[in-house]
Formats: C-alpha cells, structure tokens, sequence
C-alpha cells in the first residue's frame, strides 16, 4: 500500500487534505469550495484503490467554517458521480469556534479491500501529467480520469494503481521499488510535484497493453525503471 493504512478486519483508511486553497481573501489559490472538496477527496479515492479496497463511508474535516460545509459535500460527490459510483455516507465536524484566514479541509475515507488481482507479467506506465497549484485549473484535459481509471480496473487492464503526490514521479518508483538509488526514464518532470494526483502510475500486463493504449488514450506513456 501507499499512504493507506490497514485497521484490520479488512478495512482501510486513507486521507488527503488542503490548506490555502478555496474562497477565503488570503488563499493562495481561489477556487470554489467545491472544487477544493473534489481534488481532495479524488486523492483519498485513488488511494484506495491503490490498496485494493473501496470506500463505505466518508469523513469531512473542515475548517473553514460552516458556510463551506455543503460546498465541501457537494464536492466529494462529484467525484463519486463522474467515477460512476453510488457516493458513500458523508459525516464530519466543522470548526466553528475560531475563524481562520485561509480555507483548510481533508477528507478521509474508510473503505473495505477486496481481492488483489493476480500479478503477472507486467509494464508500468504514467497516466496524466504532474500539475499543481492553478495548473490544476488550467490544464484540466491531462489530469488523469478517475471514469477512465475505475473502468480500467473493471476490465482487468490495470494491475496496480500508484498515485503521485507532492514528492514527484521518481520518488514514487523509489518507494515501489524499495530502492533510492532507482532511476527512470520518462517524458514527463520526474521531480515535480503532482499536485492531488493529478498523474497515477499503472502497472499494465503485458498482455493488456495493447488494450490500455486504446483505453486511455494519449495520455498514457511508458515508463522506463532502472533498479
């Protein structure tokens, strides 16, 4: 698993959050609340398939006072929505005792694994592009598709899913590789951060590759790893 933690029992919890980005004068990136919601819950999802599992139910942690509170729901059920999936119970607590210049939320979600795919023979490629801050807005068409990714998984093209944070493409090999001297080759910045995923790392067998091309288009591309 990546950041994804096991609480036993076969349930799973994972989290993402964001911190000066929303509606309040003094974030550093405005956007509308809901969006906020969206790109952190879409973390806290991918994260979950990562490690095989499926969310049941959601958490909302926000800070930015009650009037962002339905904004923030409405937000984690887009994602579900253009993932294709019924969206999950929502609860949460809202901080409405102190008011804070910026917007500050995370979204956590537990959700319950189920059966890893059978690993064979496999090709790792990139999906997306690594964007942050206002890029994320601005260059929405090679943000990775959580659509495109769910039915990926449904037709067994994809054997693993990695999201990329803020440590970079490279960094991420490191960890699934298990080596820090491991270098790769790609067209895209190795270095730069993702942002909330907006890039994921697919392990593909080999003898779906073909098919993964079709399926996610051009922004699919190989990725060479030396160990």
């Amino acid at each position: 698993m990546r950041n994804a933690i096991d609480i036993g029992g076969d349930f799973i919890v994972t989290t993402d959050n964001s911190g000066g980005i929303g509606e309040k004068a003094a974030d550093i990136v405005r956007v509308p609340d809901r969006v906020t919601a969206y790109f952190a819950a879409r973390v806290a999802l991918l994260e979950q398939w990562a490690a095989n599992a499926q969310p049941i139910t959601i958490l909302i942690h926000n800070f930015s006072g009650s009037e962002s509170w339905e904004e923030y729901k409405a937000g984690v059920k887009d994602l579900f929505h253009e993932a294709g999936i019924p969206t999950p119970s929502i609860s949460g607590s809202t901080e409405t005792n102190m008011q804070l210049l910026q917007s500050a939320m995370a979204v956590t979600m537990i959700g319950k694994r189920t059966a890893a795919p059978a690993l064979g023979k496999s090709k790792w490629f990139t999906y997306g592009t690594p964007l942050v801050g206002n890029e994320v807005q601005n260059r929405t068409g090679e943000i990775a598709s959580v659509s495109t990714l769910r039915k990926a998984i449904q037709h067994g093209i994809v054997q693993q899913i990695w999201p990329v944070g803020s440590r970079g493409i490279l960094e991420e090999v490191r960890t699934i590789t298990g080596n820090h001297k491991s270098q790769i080759e790609t067209i895209l910045d190795t270095t730069k951060s993702a942002g909330p995923s907006t890039v994921v790392l697919l392990a593909i067998a080999k003898t779906q590759i073909e098919q993964a091309i079709k399926h996610f288009g051009t922004l699919l591309n190989e990725l060479q790893i030396h160990q």
